[in-house]
């Protein structure tokens, strides 16, 4: 490594990846060469010893290809139901995500990553609902083979002649855990006759095409080299985050220094072939020092061309700031880790490596373990003699350096009578220090040399003559024009150094007052106005910003405003939005347009596409040396919008919230102002009921009695929903014998159940469950009403329950119109009924939800499902194995 003085820092990226990473779910991947490497078996086979230390493993989609080998690995697991999809007259099954994460384990077992979901599924890809789940905190195995990956399926693709549509990002595999599935291409070969992979029919088509030998040695060798690939990545971002020194060359990583040489593009293509010899990642680097100011408009062009074609070509690209290149390559190649640097080197003379020395001689002699590769370039005489001719020609440093030389001459002719020769000498290093500090190191060696002369030539005797006579003056000129040439060399160099700190500063300072800028603005709208006019003032160019929309993309902000965007802008912005990759001009998409498109983006989520070109067309939107700027801004935009987008949701939620305190707020205060009047009425009833009255007035006093009954479930019902959304239910939870409960809710609500036939079906030697018998009670009751309320008359319900894998369950059903389908979730939401079925008859729309909240404070699921044969509704409650109360066998044998 080359070494630097600088101690090593951890990278904020890499420790914000790191941050980034806590609370999800962790990935593993069993990547095969191709079908039939047995990458199920194995993830099957690691889930079951997980299963078997205690975790708790499901199995969210296995595709078993009717192996039984494999169908006999299933059966340890819990496996969630399917979802069923409707596509053109056929039933499709995927996973159902929404049951995962609501059952929630520790472990889900997804086969088959790479697959495309059905036609309304909420995600396009399989890899999508494995993100969702990760996000959710849940650990996933799942599967995938080589040719599925989408930087390399153009490489498959190649040599298969076989085009795969099903492709997975590599950003997915980049972030899990990669185990490699392999056995050998004739093992494989035997396999597949053997039929343990296809069908015969099938396997003998895919032996002559697929899975031959060479097909499956290329693809066995993709996959290790890209596991290898992944491994590496993981652990630089590992060394990143912990500050660890070191180049760690477990895996090759290539870097290529380029500058506006005209041979730079040379250096790129012969980076990346080395890279694609040695299948690793590479880097281009650009060094800028003090010098880089003084680039042509050429040159900078030209800079920027071997930039971009290095980010085609595959390459990450870097400007990085320093004093000099050999620091500043040594910096960037011990952060990057590399093991592989090329240089170019041209054909100098030995005078001029004598005076500035050479930048590769001083990277070769202090490399230590990296490999370096000097390539031979042409030497840009042309380029030098074209700068110091164009440099000749700019005369006003040098005349104001004349002007202060005449001064300090005539300053000194004067003090010649007062002072000695030797001491007024020391005045013209004045102009010299003066000259370097405000024009650079040319004109201060100029100016040295001139005060030097007008030394000689008027203060030195003879006088007026360029001859000296005496030999002590002879030593004086000498040193004082050594003294000259010194001092404007360093005093270049620290202007030098003072401009690239300044040019840092600078960019700092943008980015600070555009960060404070951006953190002010209210509203999105408005953030998209300020990003706009922000980056349109540093960098003196217009601005479009473009948000995604059904309609494509929309424009919301522009500087100057009133800028109508073409068919081919539109088209390059909805390229970028859809991307999350640069288009138009300076890019390799869509290069027609005179705009720049950058992608605001956070990780995988692009806001807004930003577009920018210069008021004159022809220039370049952004030139090289600025490009690393524009890109921390757009970062840093992506940033602000991530955060207004939470913070929408955030107003939008204490609305919500605001709302739901109100309602309990009025719900509590109206119960309780029902419960005193109710409690009256029901005491004069049953007064009526213990005198002697009419056959007539008696039937009257029992149907006050019933409605009374009902209005006062109805109180009840509103003063348990203003507990349970207020948080103050106070759980009391013991074992409860479900025969028990449930004879006691139905001999509540026996009156609502007239008409009806109730079956029931609980066996007696159910185990008792863990739960509150008071909200058990409230929960049993609001069910039954409901099935009694909403039942067709004259029908049957039926009050069932019994013990399944996941605990013990119990169901009230009815037979009416059942829910809406797609509905089934929505029903236990307050206040709901739905029209144009038997959800929309009378009632308040809060038993359910009274009895979603009650479950839920207990740990009890409940869901709701339609049912068919015959229609109804059926609503069930499951108690999972630990609320299950376990008995003593030698106690209760």
């Amino acid at each position: 490594m080359i070494p630097a003085h600088e101690p090593v820092r951890a990278d904020p990226d890499a420790l914000l990846r790191a941050a980034s990473r806590e609370g999800r779910g962790r990935l593993k991947l069993f990547l095969g060469a191709a079908p039939g490497v047995g990458k199920t078996y194995e993830m099957l086979s690691e889930g079951a010893a997980r299963l078997g230390d205690g975790d708790d493993v499901v199995v969210g989609v296995v595709e078993t290809h009717g192996r039984k080998e494999t169908e006999a690995l299933t059966r340890p697991f819990e496996i969630v139901p399917r979802r069923l999809f409707e596509h053109h007259g056929r039933l499709l099954s995927e996973m159902d995500i929404d049951a995962i994460l609501e059952r929630a384990p520790s472990l889900v077992l997804v086969d088959e990553l790479a697959h495309s979901n059905a036609a309304g599924s909420r995600h396009p890809k399989r890899w999508q609902d494995v993100e969702e789940l990760l996000e959710a905190g849940i650990d996933v195995y799942s599967t995938v083979n080589i040719q599925h990956v989408e930087s390399l399926n153009d490489v498959v693709a190649s040599f298969t002649k076989v085009r795969v549509r099903e492709t997975v990002p590599d950003h997915v595999l980049e972030q899990a855990e990669i185990e490699i599935v392999d056995i050998p291409p004739d093992e494989l070969i035997e396999r597949l006759k053997d039929g343990k992979v296809y069908i015969p029919e099938e396997a003998s088509r895919a032996l002559s095409h697929f899975f031959s030998k060479s097909n499956l040695s290329a693809l066995r060798e993709l996959a290790l080299r890209r596991a290898a690939q992944a491994v590496d990545a993981q652990m630089l971002d590992h060394l990143r985050a912990h500050a660890l020194g070191g180049s760690f060359a477990g895996g090759e990583r290539v870097l290529v220094a380029i500058s506006e040489h005209a041979d730079a593009d040379t250096l790129v293509r012969a980076a990346k072939r080395l890279a694609d010899a040695l299948r690793a990642p590479w880097s281009a680097v650009h060094v800028e020092t003090g010098r880089s100011s003084g680039l042509t408009a050429v040159e900078r062009e030209r800079l920027a061309r071997s930039l971009a074609l290095a980010a085609e070509l595959g390459a990450t690209t870097v400007s990085v700031p320093a004093t000099d290149v050999v620091s500043g390559l040594a910096a960037h190649a011990r952060d990057y880790r590399a093991t592989q640097l090329v240089l170019g080197k041209s054909s100098r003379s030995w005078w001029f490596e004598l005076r500035h020395g050479s930048v590769v001689d001083r990277i070769v002699r202090s490399a230590e373990g990296i490999a370096i590769h000097v390539l031979p370039v042409t030497a840009s005489r042309d380029r030098a003699l074209r700068r110091n001719w164009k440099e000749g020609l700019e005369a006003r440093p040098y005349l104001w350096s004349l002007a202060m030389v005449a001064a300090t001459t005539a300053l000194c002719v004067g003090l010649r009578q007062t002072l000695d020769v030797a001491n007024v000498a020391m005045l013209f290093l004045l102009p010299v220090l003066a000259s370097a500090r405000r024009f650079g190191l040319r004109p201060g060696l100029s100016t040295g040399l001139m005060s030097a002369l007008a030394y000689n030539f008027f203060l030195l005797p003879p006088l007026y003559t360029l001859s000296i006579s005496n030999a002590e003056n002879v030593i004086a000129f000498f040193v004082l024009l050594i003294v000259a040439v010194v001092t404007s060399q360093l005093a270049g160099g620290m202007r030098a150094q003072a401009d690239l700190a300044h040019r840092s500063a600078r960019q700092n300072a943008a980015l600070a007052g555009f960060a404070q800028v951006i953190a002010e603005a209210a509203n999105p709208d408005e953030l998209a106005q300020v990003i706009c006019g922000e980056i349109a003032r540093l960098f003196g160019v217009q601005t479009m910003l473009f948000l995604p929309s059904p309609e494509g993309p929309a424009l919301v902000a522009a500087v100057p405003p009133g800028h109508a965007p073409d068919q081919l802008d539109l088209a390059a912005a909805n390229w970028t939005l859809e991307k999350g990759r640069p288009a138009g001009r300076g890019s390799d998409t869509l290069t027609a347009s005179d705009w720049l498109f950058q992608p605001i983006a956070k990780g995988d989520k692009v806001f807004a596409a930003l577009a920018l070109a210069r008021a004159d067309l022809g220039q370049a939107p952004v030139r090289a040396d600025e490009l690393p700027l524009l890109l921390s801004l757009v970062q840093q935009s992506g940033l602000a919008m991530d955060r207004m987008e939470l913070a929408v949701s955030m107003r939008e939620l204490d609305e919500v919230r605001s709302r739901d305190r109100l309602r309990a707020a009025l719900l509590s205060s109206v119960g309780h102002d029902l419960r005193t009047p109710l409690t009256t009425i029901r005491s004069s009833i049953a007064e009526l009921a213990r005198m002697k009255l009419a056959a007539g007035a008696r039937g009257i006093v029992d149907t006050l009695d019933g409605e009374v009954e009902r209005l006062n479930r109805f109180v009840s019902n509103l003063l348990d929903m203003a507990r349970a959304q207020s948080g103050a239910i106070r759980l009391a939870v013991e074992p409860v014998d479900l025969t028990d409960a449930v004879a006691s809710a139905v001999h509540e609500v026996r009156k609502v159940l007239e008409g009806h036939e109730l079956l029931l079906d609980v066996p007696p030697d159910l185990p008792m469950v863990r739960a509150d018998p008071q909200l058990l009670h409230h929960i049993l009751i609001n069910l039954l009403d409901n099935a009694g309320r909403y039942a067709h008359p004259g029908t049957p319900l039926w009050l069932s329950a019994g013990r399944s894998r996941d605990g013990i369950w119990l169901s009230v059903r009815d037979e009416g119109p059942g829910l809406p389908e797609g509905r089934e979730d929505t029903v236990f939401d307050t206040f709901t009924r739905f029209d144009g079925t038997d959800r929309s008859r009378g009632g308040t729309g809060l038993g359910l939800a009274i009895a979603r909240d009650f479950a839920a404070a207990m740990d009890v699921a409940i869901r709701a499902e339609r049912c068919t044969d015959p229609t109804g509704a059926c609503f069930t409650l499951t108690w999972p194995d630990t609320l299950v109360v376990r008995l003593d066998p030698e106690l209760h044998p």
